[in-house]
This record gives C-alpha cells, sequence and structure tokens, in this order.
C-alpha cells in the first residue's frame, strides 16, 4: 500500500471508472454538485463488482485528474497544438465534449421537443371543467 494517493491504477482500472462515468445518470449528478462524496461512494462500489478495489477518494482523485488533463490537452489542440495527447482522450472527450454545448442549449431544446400545439390543448383542457 503506497501513499495517500494509493497505487497507481492500471489501464483497466481507468476504463472501468471512465466507463462509470459515462453512465447519464452519474454525468447529471456530478454536473449538479460540489459535494460530491455520495456520488464518488456509488462510483467506489460500482468498480467493486468489476473487482476493483478503490475507495471514493481515490476515484475522485482519479476523476478530477482526468478531467484536468482531458482539458490542458483539449485546450492545446484547440489552440492549433498537436503535441499535447493523453490516453482515453476520445473516451473522454465522448464524456467531456459535448458537456459545454450540451449545457448551453439545454434550457432551449426541452420546450422545442414539444409541439406547440400539445402544451396548449392540454392546458384548455385542464381548464374546463
Amino acid at each position: 500500500v503506497a501513499n495517500e494517493g494509493g497505487k497507481h491504477w492500471t489501464v483497466n482500472e481507468v476504463r472501468a471508472l471512465i466507463r462509470i462515468w459515462s453512465d447519464k445518470n452519474i454525468q447529471q449528478q456530478l454536473e449538479g454538485t460540489v459535494r460530491n462524496k455520495r456520488i464518488f461512494e456509488q462510483v467506489a462500489a460500482r468498480l467493486q463488482k468489476f473487482g476493483i478495489d478503490r475507495d471514493w477518494k481515490q476515484c475522485r482523485t482519479k476523476y478530477k485528474n482526468l478531467k484536468h488533463e482531458y482539458k490542458s490537452v483539449k485546450s492545446a489542440q484547440d489552440s492549433g497544438s498537436t503535441s499535447k495527447s493523453m490516453k482515453f482522450f476520445n473516451e473522454l472527450d465522448a464524456i467531456l465534449g459535448h458537456c459545454t454545448m450540451e449545457q448551453a442549449s439545454k434550457s432551449d431544446n426541452d420546450e422545442s421537443e414539444r409541439p406547440p400545439e400539445w402544451t396548449e390543448a392540454k392546458s384548455e383542457k385542464d381548464s374546463v371543467g
């Protein structure tokens, strides 16, 4: 057993962490909160099912490090540099790459998915009575 950070994460462990992280439910929970101990306890419990023994702190630290590394590679790429890269970039891009876009358009989308006649018809029905 090593220091506070624990032993190095293997490729399979990181893959499992990313697979759990890519769960829409987990993403939504992580998006809206800073106090996320409970979420990472869930993540650790799910890793346990894969036979991976990590506590919530290790999961959170790894998550933060991956996210940070991803962001620095992403911004390097955006500025035209191709020298920076990382393992799992594509997997993380699938999770994180759309976050900023999605959040921006989320408020518009919810309404536009419903046809306007729906909301009107519904309110008329409700008021008849």
